[in-house]
């Protein structure tokens, strides 16, 4: 084993006075190479990061879990913040930013009228979850994709462990859930339409809730029938858009496909790596958030939405959207010259702007935990999945494809006979999230 960097020892250290070590599954070493991750950072710029022990890395994969959708430390958006945070950042009076960032929101998405602020994923989906089952009146919700560490959707797995395998990690154990809850929350496959026509007959479903789209395009106009039957049947639509939203229009993903919900979710890249999330919806629905309780005292803060209004700023400038398109069209186009010109068998999937690959290999894991381990030699964060941001530029791009080149070389020798095992420095990382659309 190589010697471990102080990212690595603080993480040790977390790991006894932390449950799991961390606040995200997937910002965990173990997820990269567990043993050389540099797991913290000190400060960031753009498209760069540096480590506890001052290294100065190239981030070719998360970039914050895709929230940073205009680089880090953006200048524009940390100006607004900082004058924010020295005007005072949260009283007893309300905050006019957020109902500045209501009008924008409902500006961007003709179809909704009304918005309501949170500052995660995982709350802004269970906010969306509440107000749409207390305006349906039922219980039971159609899921497809994942949408947060919630009871109401860990539920799914309460019948059997399995039943979010596609959806999250495989086995995820429901401990803690409400066993009650039990058959509340029916999964369902991506583009999988007769599935779900199945479970809105069988099962009174009240609420149907999914991605717009995760690793491949609807198919058959899928995205049109669940609307037309969910219509048909009075069930309310819920698209969640906390990681789709703002990649591949000035907006929701499901403007780009042209299929409106009744509800939608935007989280990640609204604020540029600030908290805040937004649902946004049809006024006779959220209305109902009225008619139960939602409410919590930082959600009141305003640095959240003052970022989000500048990050929806100079996302329109810059046409954000069409950039980070671009760059990630031209680097699945790249990924798969590089495997052809190596007689590689790669799966390439998702939005350009997120976009994943993985190998038709046995040794698939023991692969990608090799890429991260030669990239991290060139001070180069990467892994099989890369959220773009406009901070990267063409010679950012052009120097990772140039080292890609030379890790697919040897995984290639390694297909044909050299022990992948005499490689590894490291652990072979986990297998992470595996969803389903």
């Amino acid at each position: 084993m190589a010697k471990l960097n102080k990212g690595i020892k603080l993480w040790n250290k977390a790991k006894k006075i932390i449950p799991g070590g961390g606040m995200l599954l997937s910002k965990r070493p173990e997820m990269f190479a567990p043993d050389l991750w540099p797991t913290y950072f000190a400060k960031s710029d753009g498209c760069f990061v540096w480590d506890l022990d001052n290294k100065k890395f190239m981030d070719m994969s998360l970039m914050g879990v895709g929230t940073n959708i205009l680089g880090y430390n953006h200048p524009e958006v940390n100006d607004a913040v900082l004058k924010t945070v020295n005007k005072g950042n949260l009283t007893t009076l309300n905050c006019p930013e957020e109902v500045f960032l209501a009008s924008k929101l409902i500006e961007l998405h003709p179809w909704a009228d009304m918005a309501k602020f949170a500052r995660t994923g995982g709350e802004a989906n269970a906010i969306a979850i509440r107000i749409a089952r207390a305006a349906s009146g039922k219980d039971n919700v159609a899921i497809c994709g994942y949408h947060g560490w919630n009871d109401w959707y860990l539920a799914a797995n309460l019948k059997t462990n399995n039943n979010l395998s596609d959806h999250l990690f495989d086995g995820l154990n429901p401990k803690g859930v409400p066993k009650k809850l039990k058959n509340t929350v029916f999964p369902f496959e991506y583009n999988n339409f007769e599935k779900l026509k199945k479970i809105i007959k069988t099962k009174n479903i009240g609420v149907v809730k999914m991605e717009v789209s995760r690793n491949f395009p609807p198919e058959n106009n899928f995205l049109q029938k669940i609307r037309e039957i969910t219509t048909k049947n009075n069930i309310f639509l819920i698209f969640d858009e906390c990681t789709s939203g703002f990649r591949r229009s000035n907006g929701g993903l499901h403007k780009y496909y042209k299929v409106n919900p009744d509800i939608a979710v935007f989280g990640k890249a609204l604020g540029n790596g600030y908290a805040i999330t937004a649902v946004i919806g049809k006024k006779n629905i959220m209305n109902y958030a009225q008619d139960t309780f939602i409410s919590s005292t930082f959600w009141t803060e305003r640095i959240g939405p003052t970022a989000a209004l500048k990050t929806l700023e100079v996302m329109k400038k810059t046409k954000s959207w069409e950039k980070i398109t671009k760059i990630g069209e031209g680097i699945q186009a790249s990924w798969k010259k590089i495997a052809d010109k190596n007689n590689l068998d790669i799966n390439i999937s998702g939005q350009p702007a997120i976009s994943s690959f993985s190998f038709n290999s046995k040794n698939n894991l023991k692969y990608k935990t090799l890429i991260t381990q030669e990239f991290l030699k060139k001070n180069i964060l990467a892994t099989n999945l890369l959220f773009v941001s406009t901070a990267h530029k063409k010679e950012n791009i052009d120097l990772y494809l140039h080292h890609l080149d030379k890790v697919f070389k040897l995984i290639a020798k390694c297909e044909d006979g050299l022990n992948i095992n005499d490689l590894l420095k490291t652990r072979v990382s986990n297998k992470g999230f595996r969803r389903i659309n």
